[in-house]
């Protein structure tokens, strides 16, 4: 489902140029003239992305952005202040005010749609962590993160010593952070048991041509630093060196020659942002790896699935998004225990969840919420897509033999599935009891399900309330 983004410009002129620019990217384009619109608009739509011109005529456009950043419904909207003005006063007061990147006119398309795409791929992680950390408060293991920032360690990798050396003489009065100048090679080889750096800054103009993006995608994806954020320093008129290293994976940019002020506001920005998403991290790895993980396939449980399956209703709720769920079963699994024993039937089961998850995004729920049975949820998935992946996994299970244990032989397995939508646009009418929303999806997919097992098995049906 596309991204929805909402201008906020007062000239009729720029929002019309903007919006035929980002539609032409297949996003959906939401558009205020003044301040008050604006927020209104932000707080009844939730955009995935506010682009917003600072000369409004209501409401200065730095006191937008921080009711924005201070509103519970919009604070974790990314914000793209755009001005036509350059003073770095003028981009010190929006970054200060909580945008996310500051922008002047006239835009680069090119380095818009990178940095959209970028924030975008930032607020879809925050978005997974914040949903599972909802869920593991509602099961009682969650705990709210304490507001303290410890201070971070900051890399500064340049392409010259000399220039890191000096980059860190120009933050030390700036920033309480501890700094250190590695080589591209000391970044991508640590010394062992030594503490990995929270933020890299990293020069775009490495040696050789080119190591500078080819570092951002190796801290990506090495596991020890794929968590970091990475701030690469690019010349200003390095616009494709710019949108490339972003669509690599960097989590922001400045421009060279830059302001120290600026880099360590950035660098701050950058630390909070991943001291949060640590702690999520670490607050669902402790408490949900034993309560509500089934033993035998590593799947999350019942006991997780269904206040999940409730958060994702709100977030459709919220959003105006639909979901889909599902509900699979193993077709006549009774026989495989009764022909070849219980060890047999938990090999099934085990290959049977590790396909399921290999072919869902990394933000699907997969749960065994029965013997044979799984449940799948979807967030904001419409019907043609939610049939498709349907489809797929069922083609996932039938389309090789499972290895049976000890040398057995091989035992052909298939699946029926139901399919359910939630309509997010009618779970927003009349704040309806979300528990209860969900109860009636599951029984849609499980009268799917049944419709599914009636018409032969190994096959997707449905739900007719969702068709």
């Amino acid at each position: 489902m596309s991204r929805r983004i909402l201008i906020v410009d007062d000239v009729a002129t720029n929002r019309i140029v903007m919006k035929v620019r980002l539609r032409n990217a297949h996003y959906q384009v939401l558009q205020a003239s003044d301040g008050r619109t604006a927020l209104e608009v932000a707080r009844a739509e939730r955009p995935d992305l506010i682009l917003l011109d600072m000369g409004l005529p209501d409401i200065d456009g730095t006191d937008l952005c921080r009711m924005l950043k201070s509103g519970r419904e919009t604070a974790s909207i990314p914000l793209i202040v755009v001005t036509a003005g350059r003073a770095p006063e003028t981009k010190m007061r929006a970054l200060e005010a909580g945008a996310d990147e500051f922008l002047s006119k006239p835009l680069d398309e090119m380095i818009l749609l990178a940095r959209v795409r970028s924030l975008l791929r930032a607020r879809e992680t925050a978005e997974e962590l914040a949903l599972r950390n909802g869920t593991d408060q509602v099961l009682g293991f969650g705990e709210a993160a304490p507001g303290f920032i410890p201070p971070g360690l900051v890399a500064l990798i340049a392409s010259d010593p000399r220039r890191a050396r000096a980059w860190r003489a120009a933050l030390v009065p700036q920033i309480s952070d501890s700094l250190t100048v590695l080589s591209r090679a000391e970044a991508l080889n640590p010394v062992p048991g030594a503490p990995r750096p929270d933020v890299y800054v990293v020069d775009a103009d490495l040696s050789p041509e080119g190591a500078g993006l080819r570092l951002v995608s190796e801290l990506r994806a090495h596991p020890g630093s794929r968590d970091a954020a990475i701030l690469i320093v690019v010349p200003e008129s390095a616009r494709e060196t710019a949108a490339m290293a972003l669509d690599l994976g960097a989590n922001d940019l400045i421009a060279d020659p830059m302001d120290a002020q600026e880099l360590a506001l950035r660098i701050k920005m950058q630390i909070r942002r991943k001291t949060q998403s640590d702690r999520l991290r670490a607050t669902l790895e402790d408490g949900l790896r034993l309560a509500v993980t089934d033993p035998l396939t590593g799947l999350f449980n019942r006991r997780y699935a269904l206040p999940h399956l409730a958060r994702i209703a709100e977030r459709a709720a919220e959003t105006g998004r639909s979901f889909a769920l599902m509900i699979l079963d193993i077709d006549r699994f009774k026989l495989v225990n009764d022909r070849y024993g219980h060890g047999s039937g938990d090999a099934v089961l085990v290959e049977v969840a590790r396909r399921l998850k290999e072919n869902l995004r990394a933000v699907d729920l997969v749960a065994r919420i029965g013997g044979e049975e799984f449940l799948v949820a979807l967030p904001e998935t419409d019907t043609d897509r939610a049939c498709t992946a349907a489809e797929r996994l069922r083609q996932a299970i039938e389309c090789r033999p499972v290895a049976l244990p000890g040398g057995a032989g091989e035992i052909r397995v298939t699946i029926s599935v139901g399919v359910a939508l939630g309509d997010g646009r009618r779970l927003m009418s009349g704040a309806p009891d979300i528990d209860a929303q969900v109860r009636g999806l599951m029984d849609q997919a499980d009268r799917a399900l049944y419709g599914a097992k009636a018409a032969g098995r190994n096959t997707v049906e449905m739900s007719r309330s969702a068709a």
